[in-house]
């Protein structure tokens, strides 16, 4: 049975001293949310992909901020015991760091956001704990960055040779010690991604990171097969939405075009009599 406790950052730091695991999904609408919270899933991810996937942008660092504000809002409407988390766009972050904590200050005050993903590279400690002075919990995001690729390059992943595995293991450590309230691994080999959630008091969620992270994180669109995005080979479809709705769609044309649906029985009528009281006094016409 699926409890109804308010999930928090508390919680997800109880669930890793446990030694147990916790969901995470991308979610950008009020009606998917309650669906997500009612199955039980703990972190509901309002992530930037929505610009890719929702919008058909060709980058995630396209996405407006105001547009994901709104998407936030909504997701919040519909989750009432998942955390909520939210990316921090990318264009959140073209005039530096003081710009990007006031935006990060936005998504956790306005839409209801309980914490705010940020994409760091190893040297961005300092952002990750300007945030954290300003009373914005962090989940900072390191490994594979999709807010530093450009339009049409691949994705691949990182940390695979030992020196860039040094580097990822020490950013995770220098991002704990600025603030952190977590941390994601994004395409980061499963050997690395265990060592730094063995070592790390925060909860470590892995996207396409192995088995050994404290929660999973995977895109809704990938998951369900809806297409979009930068779907990666590793995550398990668990249906495949587009042959489902394309059915749909296709029967629902047929019908249209065959006269099938609508029918009188689906239709609206006055009420008994009222009709020929239109008529009596219709007049010409």
């Amino acid at each position: 049975m699926i409890s109804s406790e308010k999930i928090t950052l508390a919680t997800l730091r109880e669930i890793k001293a446990a030694g147990g695991h916790f969901s995470a999904l991308t979610c950008y609408d009020v009606a998917t949310a309650r669906i997500m919270d009612r199955a039980g899933v703990e972190v509901l991810l309002v992530g930037d992909t929505a610009g890719e996937v929702v919008l058909g942008l060709p980058s995630t660092r396209d996405v407006p901020p105001e547009f994901l504000l709104t998407l936030t809002a909504a997701v919040r409407r519909g989750a009432q015991r998942a955390l909520l988390m939210s990316d921090l766009p990318y264009r959140c972050r073209t005039a530096g760091d003081a710009e990007a904590v006031t935006w990060a200050r936005r998504f956790f005050e306005e839409p209801g956001a309980e914490c705010v993903k940020v994409e760091v590279t190893p040297d961005q400690a300092p952002l990750v704990e300007a945030m954290a002075r300003a009373g914005v919990p962090v989940i900072a995001h390191l490994g594979l960055l999709p807010q530093l690729i450009a339009p049409g390059e691949p994705y691949s992943a990182r940390g695979r040779d030992a020196q860039s595995a040094r580097e990822l293991i020490t950013a995770a450590k220098a991002m704990e010690e600025a603030g952190a309230a977590g941390l994601l691994l994004e395409a980061v080999p499963s050997e690395v991604a265990q060592e730094i959630t063995t070592h790390a008091k925060i909860p470590v969620i892995g996207c396409v990171a192995g088995p050994h992270c404290d929660g999973t994180v995977v895109v809704l669109h990938d998951l369900i097969g809806w297409g979009g995005g930068h779907p990666p080979k590793a995550v398990k479809q668990y249906v495949n939405l587009a042959e489902v709705l394309g059915r749909a769609f296709e029967a629902y044309v047929a019908d249209v075009q065959a006269g099938r649906f609508p029918t009188e029985q689906d239709a609206i009528h006055m009420k008994a009599g009222e009709f020929e009281k239109l008529m009596a006094g219709a007049g010409p016409g």
